[in-house]
C-alpha cells in the first residue's frame, strides 16, 4: 500500500473534511477523494462515510485510524533512522509520561550521542508503542490502575517518585510543612487523572481521612491552575517540581505516596548503543544503577 494515501486518510480522519485536508496537504478536494477511494479499495472496507457536511470515520475507519498513527510514525522513525545511520549515527525513539518529559527525560537526553525523537502519553498507550515497535524506550510509572504482566515488554525500575502537595502562595504549609498528609484532611482536593486520585485515596486513609476530592482538571496543568488560584490543593508527581510555576508551592510531607518510574523497552530485543546509553543516564538522574 502507498502511503501518502494513508496519510491523506489521516487528515480527513482528524479534519472531518475533505477540502480542509485538500487545504492542508496541498491537493485539489478530487485528489484527495480518489486517494481516499483508493485507499478503500485495498483494504476492502468504507473508511468514510460522506455526510451533510464533510465526512465521518465508519467504525472500520476508526479502527484503521488507530493502527494507521502507528504503521506511519514507524515509517518516518524508519526513514530519518536510515539517514542518521548513514550519517554514522544512532538513533532512539523515547517516550515519557508527563511528569518525566518534563525534567527528568530531557535531562538524561543532554549529550547522548544520537538523534532522538520525544512522544508523551500515559503509561498504557506508550507501552504499546513500545510494544509495536515504535518506541525504542518509555519512561513510565506503576501508578494506579498498576502495571499488568506483558510478555511483549521488558522493565527496568529507575527509582521511586514520591509525590508533593501543591499549595497556593500564602497557604499556611507553604510557610512551615506539615509533619502528616492529615493537615490537609479539611481541604478541597484537584485531581487530573484516576490515577493519581487512586494514591491520593490510599495515602489519605492510611492518615485517617477522607479527601475532599471536589474539582475535575483536565491535565496537570489545569489542576496547578486552579490551585494557584486558591481553590484546591492538588497532588502531584515529584519530578514535576522543578517545572512547577512560581504562584505555587510544593511541599514535602513525610507519608505522602510515591510510585515506581520505569523504563519499558521491548522484550527480547538487543538494546542499541543509544538506549543502553540512555538507561544509564535514566537511573543515575534518580540514583539508581544501570541494570543494561
Amino acid at each position: 500500500m502507498v502511503l501518502t494515501g494513508w496519510r491523506t486518510f489521516l487528515a480527513v480522519h482528524r479534519l472531518g473534511s475533505l477540502s480542509a485536508a485538500a487545504a492542508e496537504l496541498g491537493y485539489t478536494q478530487s485528489a484527495i477523494s480518489r486517494q481516499v477511494a483508493a485507499l478503500e479499495r485495498e483494504v476492502g472496507v468504507a473508511l468514510v462515510e460522506r455526510q451533510a457536511r464533510g465526512v465521518a470515520p465508519t467504525a472500520a475507519g476508526e479502527v484503521f485510524a488507530q493502527h494507521a498513527r502507528g504503521v506511519l510514525a514507524a515509517a518516518d522513525r524508519a526513514v530519518r533512522a536510515t539517514r542518521e545511520a548513514a550519517a554514522g549515527r544512532g538513533m532512539v525513539a523515547v517516550g515519557a509520561t508527563p511528569s518525566a518529559a518534563a525534567g527528568l527525560v530531557p535531562v538524561a537526553l543532554q549529550g547522548l550521542e544520537a538523534a532522538w525523537t520525544l512522544a508523551t502519553g500515559l503509561t498504557a498507550e506508550l507501552e504499546d508503542l513500545v510494544a509495536t515497535g515504535v518506541l525504542d524506550l518509555a519512561v513510565v510509572t506503576d501508578a494506579p490502575p498498576g502495571l499488568g504482566a506483558d510478555a511483549r515488554l521488558e522493565r527496568h525500575r529507575l527509582g521511586d517518585d514520591v509525590m508533593h502537595v501543591v499549595v497556593p502562595l500564602g497557604h499556611p504549609a507553604a510557610r512551615a510543612a506539615p509533619t502528616s498528609l492529615a493537615a490537609f484532611a479539611g481541604e478541597v482536593w484537584a485531581e487530573d487523572n484516576e490515577g493519581s486520585a487512586a494514591l491520593l485515596r490510599a495515602a489519605a486513609a492510611t492518615a485517617g481521612f477522607a479527601p475532599r476530592l471536589e474539582l475535575a482538571a483536565a491535565d496537570l496543568a489545569g489542576k496547578v491552575a486552579l490551585v494557584a488560584a486558591g481553590h484546591a490543593v492538588a497532588l502531584v508527581p515529584g519530578l514535576l517540581v522543578p517545572a512547577l510555576r512560581r504562584d505555587v508551592v510544593a511541599v514535602a510531607v513525610p507519608d505522602a505516596p510515591r510510585r515506581a518510574i520505569l523504563a519499558s523497552v521491548p522484550a527480547g530485543r538487543e538494546w542499541g548503543e543509544p538506549v543502553r546509553a540512555l538507561l544509564g543516564r535514566l537511573s543515575a538522574a534518580l540514583g539508581t544503577p544501570s541494570s543494561g
